[in-house]
């Protein structure tokens, strides 16, 4: 898995733990969000009920899973993580429910992979605090209502659109983390240099802001890449110059593309003259699969300009050829 994937490496974990913030306060961006997140809970307080479910639904690396956890500890709540893979079996669901007490979280991540028998169950657990139990097979069989906790579901998705209608419905608040501006990624970076206690100045800190892609994990991630290669280099301390010397190692430009990001603009442009194509051809000329390619490369690359998407496939924009050191041949020849 490259560098700039927005996706949670195993080694990020213990990093991301480091570096979350423990308040809204010390959340740096997604205002609107935070600003709503603090009304629901004074008002769940102020009524002695749990919070609403809510589902907070973005790109990877934007902060769903920290967002969770301040809203359990502001709301003074137990919180209770899973994800829709790991949860295989109705009883799995079951075993978590029960285990809850009034009041708690129950976190669950990539909640879009639920299974939907589970998600069925789901329903009434959310909606009547009850979980239905089947009891027998055949025309004997009974079904059991045990009462649960008042719990509070937070979902996190990457993909809001595999999503039911039925279990969109039954979340009283949902809400959109977008990218994050390259102000609030340098007041991340300087957050997170203090934390780690690195030495680093304000032009390597725009610098790697800059190669950031929008996104706060991604941005941690970078700066322990300098870090490291600062200790060795520098003495520890962090410049432009370092910063510029690391990514160069590590192939990531001043835009944050790495080297897949750039051969899948190269595949369109020299394979197949600009576009249009599809994203089906894109994967196996980049030996990437579809969902990487959809979920990973293309958004940013969108975001940045760099690449259309038409109802005939993906086109190259004139920046990618610039971007790349490549001629433009002009709209006419696309």
């Amino acid at each position: 898995m490259s560098i700039i994937q927005p996706k949670e490496k195993p080694e990020d974990e213990k990093l991301d733990y480091a570096l979350r913030p423990e308040s809204l306060n010390d959340f740096i961006g997604q205002e609107k969000i935070k600003k709503n997140i603090e009304i629901f809970i004074a008002a769940a307080k102020k009524r002695g009920e749990p919070i609403e479910h809510t589902l907070l639904h973005g790109p990877a690396g934007l902060g769903k899973t920290t967002l969770a956890h301040i809203i359990a500890k502001e709301f003074k709540s137990n919180i209770k993580i899973t994800s829709g893979p790991a949860i295989e079996k109705v009883g799995d669901l079951g075993a978590i429910l029960s285990s809850l007490e009034d009041g708690d979280i129950l976190f669950i991540d990539e909640i879009h992979r639920l299974n939907k028998l589970i998600e069925e169950v789901l329903y009434p657990a959310m909606e009547d605090f009850a979980l239905d139990i089947i009891i027998g097979k055949g025309p004997s069989a009974r079904t059991l209502r045990l009462n649960l906790p008042r719990f509070t579901l937070i979902g996190a998705t990457t993909r809001i659109g595999l999503l039911t209608s039925p279990l969109l419905n039954r979340f009283g608040s949902t809400f959109h983390l977008n990218f994050y501006s390259h102000d609030d990624i340098e007041l991340i970076i300087k957050r997170s240099s203090k934390l780690l206690k690195i030495d680093i100045d304000s032009e390597a800190i725009k610098t790697v802001s800059r190669s950031s892609r929008f996104t706060p994990r991604i941005a941690n991630r970078l700066l322990k890449r300098v870090r490291d290669y600062a200790e060795i280099k520098n003495n520890g301390v962090v410049t432009k110059n370092i910063v510029e010397e690391a990514f160069k190692m590590l192939e990531v430009d001043h835009l944050g593309l790495e080297a897949t990001d750039r051969m899948i603009l190269e595949i369109i442009i020299n394979k197949f003259s600009g576009g249009p194509v599809g994203i089906q051809t894109m994967a196996a000329a980049s030996h990437e699969d579809e969902e990487t390619i959809s979920d990973i490369y293309e958004p940013y690359l969108l975001q940045m300009g760099l690449l259309d998407r038409t109802g005939r496939g993906r086109v190259a924009t004139k920046a990618a050829y610039e971007h790349l050191g490549i001629k433009w041949p002009g709209e006419g020849l696309l």
